[in-house]
């Protein structure tokens, strides 16, 4: 069962049915159900990796809790005690997140490790090992920094790890905010799965008619790329095929949790009007970004130690940040390239400070926002490259080849030969226009959804058929589709 599919839809309107029969403190039983049933329908091997993250970690969460309710309770001042409790404590969570960081690295990194990543050495990785992990790690060092309390019951603490809307690609949320959900899920009443439904109809809208178009003319020129004005427009074709896939993901799995009473994290905010690439950051894969700003960039000390150790943890966050998405050097470089971004914008800026003020530049103009933005756009897009491409060599000859200006490929056909007729290409532009009204609206604090509910029941009707229609008809349903194709499954 796919997120894309229609059974995946309908099942979420069974559960959301049945949770509704169910008194709200017995929902989270159905919820696990439904969330086992879901991840047995992608990958029935991969349980046994869900099924040893989830007890390794919350059987050390319940020991680390434990010993910290122990000495509270006992108020003792005993300074040998508690050195020896807290060596306990320390050896608990060092093995456990080491156990299952091992895991992850032993089926997505271990022929990269080796110098051998097309080798029989690599592993196929559970279907959603990379989120799970994560969720089940925060999980557990947050119970030691004495963040949250360990969650005793074991089915909510399983649900919380494999809950069947996140287990694929996320987004990332904490224990501290979907557990307590669990206890007592809000009831949903119309309006709340109206708002829910639209949003599942834009995340279709994103993924199925927008990013599966792209993907068809990025695919075919980064297959063979041609010097000129072609492969610079795949490159842009990229940058919103993996936005509108992922963040189309994203808003599917929001909407179907909001559907079943659950309110997960935001995981995008109009990334490409970002004026920095650490405003992008702040934007793009919003739960990622948290995660490794709270559980990596902050235990290496942050920006408390110094300027140049500053720009250190940076690259080295971008660095885990690039391995996490895959096993290649590629991904390494993109990486390590945002990072770049962000130390030389941090080291350009006295002088950036000095011309605004030398030649009197307003930074709230228009102008100028508009200025960084496109600038931000463009190198998010260059680092885009080298996550698309086979290889760096691919990637730096593809960037090269983008440099060519060949206009003329607009006016005599040349455009419309990768996979996409006029008619698609139409289509193409006139939803990415609608995407980027959206991503506007939103950034100055207008949701179109509530627009909408506030309007006549007809009017709202009639906009959700034809949203309908439009995905039904316009959708990529071919030859060759694969519903399974979320860009960041594979992570």
């Amino acid at each position: 069962m796919q997120v894309t599919s229609f059974s995946f839809l309908f099942f979420v309107l069974i559960i959301a049915a049945l949770c509704y029969c169910l008194p709200r403190k017995f929902r989270y039983i159905l919820l696990l159900l439904a969330s086992i049933g879901f991840y047995v329908s992608l990958d029935v091997i991969g349980c046994i990796v869900l099924l040893v993250s989830i007890l390794t970690t919350y059987a050390a969460g319940l020991m680390l809790d434990k010993n910290t309710s122990r000495l509270d309770a006992e108020g003792s001042d005993n300074a040998d005690h508690k050195s020896s409790s807290g060596t306990s404590d320390n050896i608990i969570f060092a093995g456990c997140i080491i156990l299952n960081i091992a895991i992850l690295a032993a089926f997505k990194y271990l022929g990269f490790f080796f110098g051998r990543e097309d080798s029989a050495i690599s592993i196929v990785a559970p279907i959603g090992i990379s989120f799970y992990i994560l969720k089940a790690v925060s999980y557990l060092i947050d119970v030691k920094r004495g963040t949250i309390r360990a969650e005793k019951n074991i089915a909510k603490y399983a649900l919380y790890v494999s809950f069947f809307t996140q287990i694929v690609s996320g987004p990332i949320d904490r224990a501290g905010n979907l557990i307590p959900q669990f206890n007592y899920p809000v009831t949903v009443d119309l309006d709340r799965l109206r708002d829910g439904f639209m949003q599942m109809l834009w995340g279709y809208f994103m993924k199925l008619v927008l990013a599966d178009r792209l993907a068809i003319f990025v695919k075919d020129v980064y297959d063979n790329p041609a010097a000129g004005t072609i492969t610079f427009i795949a490159t842009l074709f990229y940058t919103f095929e993996i936005y509108c896939d992922f963040a189309g993901y994203s808003h599917i799995v929001i909407g179907a949790s909001r559907i079943l009473g659950i309110d997960i994290c935001n995981n995008f905010d109009a990334p490409y009007l970002s004026g920095s690439i650490a405003e992008f950051w702040r934007r793009w894969h919003i739960s990622l970004s948290s995660w490794l700003k709270d559980y990596v960039y902050i235990p290496l000390g942050g920006n408390r130690k110094g300027v140049w150790r500053k720009y250190l943890n940076i690259l080295i966050v971008f660095a885990v940040s690039g391995l996490w998405h895959g096993t290649g050097w590629t991904f390494i470089v993109w990486g390590l390239l945002h990072g770049l971004y962000q130390v030389i914008g941090y080291l350009l800026m006295p002088i950036r400070n000095f011309l605004a003020n030398t030649f009197k530049v307003d930074r709230k103009s228009f102008a100028h926002r508009l200025f960084k933005t496109v600038f931000t756009f463009l190198l998010v897009n260059l680092a885009w490259v080298f996550f698309r491409a086979d290889s760096v060599i691919d990637a730096i000859s593809i960037i090269v080849k983008s440099l060519s200006v060949t206009p003329w490929v607009l006016t005599n056909g040349e455009l419309f030969k990768h996979g996409i007729d006029e008619a698609n290409m139409l289509l193409l532009v006139v939803g990415l226009v609608i995407v980027f009204i959206t991503d506007l609206m939103n950034n100055q604090g207008t949701v179109i959804r509530d627009k909408i509910a506030r309007q006549s029941w007809w009017l709202r009707w009639l906009i959700m058929i034809a949203a309908i229609l439009v995905i039904a008809v316009c959708g990529i349903w071919g030859p060759g589709y694969n519903a399974s194709s979320f860009i960041y499954q594979q992570f």
